[in-house]
């Protein structure tokens, strides 16, 4: 697919710069309100540029969570090719920079997006019972943590603290944790009521959660993060993304770094799948045994535990790929 046309688009909360770049350099500048009136305003200044054609072009812009929104579903209408990416890649490939603005950085995401077409990737929109499970899930942990940030002081300071004061405390929050627990509780029957009525998730769902270790939170997750297994295909991408995988760290004659994990990953994720992972390594089964042995070879725990993450990151592909429940039973047939 050819394209000459590179529009860069900076996305702040309440604006949005605009740089339209080809061949000949950048040939187009504008701002606009982050809106979805203005963003079809924008469009119209787009299409009166010469010989500008919405076929040839494509839009290149960061990750930013909810303030993508308008411009993305006015821009997706339109019949718009859409680009995706990564804040910090379009940083790391601009090189060394000095001065920063939104009216710059957009030139710089477009500059980008020329530089790099080869290696674009055309986005397309999530479903919408996708993007239900992504909020409930956001909301279920919000909810988590500020249960954790109550409930956590008061148990730690039973053993140190006065007792009459502990129990003055608990019943200021006590309230407040029902309240809280209740809500969660609401939200999480919501999660299940949302997977049990789509079939494509209830699918998903009974697959992952078959797995040891792999339950209804860790699934979610991994469903949101590899949007239903469509943008994360290959098991080494999603142990990337999730700063699981080791890399090596080796240069010359003189630098001879441990191979370690990178800590650019979705750490939510990643926590996930260590609590996963310590599940399975204390019910009985295969992943156990792997886990103990290593230990009494002398392995560091962490590295046999990163290894138990891969483990079950692989087995989650196996079992979508093959469309089948984990069998924990299964003896490998030798030819």
């Amino acid at each position: 697919m050819q394209f000459h046309y590179f529009i860069g688009i900076d996305v702040s909360k309440n604006t949005l710069d605009w740089a339209v770049y080809t061949s000949a350099g950048l040939v187009g500048q504008f701002q606009s309100d982050n809106s979805a009136k203005a963003v079809g305003k924008v469009v119209k200044q787009l299409i009166a540029l010469p010989q500008f054609t919405v076929a040839t072009s494509i839009c290149c812009l960061e990750h930013t969570g909810i303030y993508n929104a308008h411009v993305l579903e006015v821009l997706y209408q339109e019949g718009f090719f859409l680009w995706l990416e990564a804040s910090i890649q379009i940083k790391q490939a601009g090189g060394l920079q000095r001065g920063k603005s939104d009216a710059i950085d957009a030139i710089r995401i477009a500059e980008y997006a020329y530089r790099f077409r080869d290696r674009l990737r055309i986005w397309q929109p999530t479903r919408s019972v996708l993007k239900q499970l992504t909020e409930l899930s956001q909301l279920r942990h919000r909810l988590q943590a500020a249960i954790n940030q109550l409930a956590v002081p008061l148990t730690e300071q039973k053993r140190f603290g006065d007792r009459a004061l502990q129990c003055q405390l608990k019943n200021h929050c006590d309230n407040s944790l029902k309240a809280l627990r209740k809500d969660l509780e609401q939200v999480e029957a919501s999660l299940k009521s949302l997977i049990q009525h789509d079939t494509e998730l209830k699918t998903l769902f009974s697959l992952l959660t078959s797995i040891p270790g792999v339950g209804t939170i860790v699934a979610t997750e991994i469903v949101i993060a590899t949007d239903e297994f469509k943008a994360i295909t290959e098991p080494k991408k999603l142990a990337c993304h999730a700063g699981v995988a080791p890399f090596e760290h080796r240069s010359g004659s003189s630098v001879r770094g441990r191979t370690r994990v990178n800590h650019h990953a979705r750490k939510s994720l990643k926590t996930l799948l260590h609590l996963a992972s310590m599940a399975a390594v204390k019910s009985k089964g295969e992943l156990q045994v792997y886990y103990q042995r290593k230990v009494k070879e002398g392995k560091n725990r962490m590295l046999v535990l990163n290894a138990v993450r891969n483990k079950l990151i692989h087995r989650v592909y196996a079992v979508v790929r093959r469309n089948e429940k984990y069998d924990k039973n299964y003896t490998p047939i030798l030819v």
